[in-house]
């Protein structure tokens, strides 16, 4: 096998190379876009040598307008299975029979017909499985809030190599960011996850539940790096990846190390001190926005209790400005009922 090859890159030659060229030749008059996004480390540029056992290839998601799609889909798709060459770059074009769980990866091909991974589909299907709205229509702020990041993340993710339909490049700019008052909903959401349980690692601790206490400070941790994520105006990945997309933020070098040291402190306290210090830096990442009241960034103590904590509850407070709240409320009520959650202290 050559050099490792970055699936985004390596896709990009391949449709260049290999698909629009037979595409051309035995369709003329097609009008197609041509993209690599969806499912997969190779679309988010995770990708390594490992990525190559499974669902990593030369691959290819070709999009048709719909009556384009019921009527050639299949021919396309033969054609494609029948002139692609057998290997591209050193990587097989064949792709063995998917697996009970419906997976499969790069095998020898065993005859002159390659089992292809160039996938058809309509952007209404694929955008519609994918995210579960109507992409010829603007999305509503419940649109908004039942997408999964990662889903987002995915979608507008990963490279457009073709865009024939004049479809996919002005969708995926749609939905490269939040709305202003779904993203100020959601972070104010993010704040309210670490003020229910800023103080928990200290409770545990003294309570002598060394795994709780272990348990509650990496849920932090992980609401931390949500954070950051959000305030970089960042879609969240799936677990897999989290930190590898937070290592990519601006605020990494700084935030990283205090992080790690809040995981690996060995006692209660020693943890606590290095998570304080970790929401000292997103107070501060919080104010440098410039969107709403300067808050002190300094600790406190958790009521009369011996624990230090931020007060996230008045950081999600500053996000809920009133039209806000009053905008995604109202559109919330439309589709059924909603109330803003306040900091549950026990």
């Amino acid at each position: 096998m050559s050099k490792f090859i970055k699936g985004v890159r390596l896709n990009e030659m391949f449709y260049r190379e290999a698909v629009a060229p037979i595409l051309s030749a035995a369709f003329p008059e097609l009008r197609y876009s041509a993209a690599l996004i969806g499912y997969g480390s190779d679309v988010l540029g995770y990708d390594s040598e490992r990525s190559t056992d499974h669902e990593w290839g030369p691959r290819l998601l070709v999009f048709l307008s719909d009556e384009e799609f019921r009527k050639r889909a299949d021919s396309i798709s033969e054609v494609l299975a029948t002139q692609l060459p057998k290997e591209f770059r050193g990587y097989s074009t064949n792709f063995a029979e998917p697996n009970e769980n419906r997976v499969g990866w790069m095998a020898p091909a065993e005859s002159d017909r390659v089992r292809h991974h160039v996938y058809f589909h309509t952007v209404g299907e694929f955008i519609g499985g994918y995210l579960g709205i109507d992409p010829h229509r603007t999305p509503t702020i419940i649109d908004w809030l039942l997408m999964y990041q990662n889903a987002l993340l995915e979608v507008t993710g990963g490279s457009v190599y073709h865009d024939g339909l004049g479809e996919l490049v002005p969708l995926r700019q749609s939905l490269k960011w939040y709305p202003h008052e779904v993203w100020l909903f959601m972070l104010a959401s993010q704040w309210i996850r670490i003020a229910q349980e800023e103080a928990f690692p200290g409770r545990c601790g003294e309570a002598g539940d060394e795994l709780g206490a272990r348990i509650n400070t990496a849920r932090l941790v992980r609401d931390v790096m949500k954070l950051c994520l959000l305030i970089e105006g960042r879609y969240v990945p799936y677990s897999k990846w989290l930190g590898a997309a937070f290592s990519r933020l601006n605020c990494a070098r700084e935030l990283e190390p205090v992080l790690r040291a809040a995981i690996a402190g060995e006692t209660w306290q020693s943890r606590e001190q290095h998570l304080c210090a970790a929401f000292e830096i997103v107070a501060r990442m919080h104010n440098a926005m410039g969107l709403f009241a300067t808050l002190d960034t300094g600790t406190m103590s958790f009521h009369e209790r011996p624990y230090r904590v931020l007060g996230a509850g008045r950081f999600c407070q500053g996000c809920q400005r009133r039209d806000s709240r009053r905008i995604v409320a109202n559109d919330l009520r439309k589709g059924g009922s909603y109330r803003f959650h306040r900091p549950v202290c026990r």
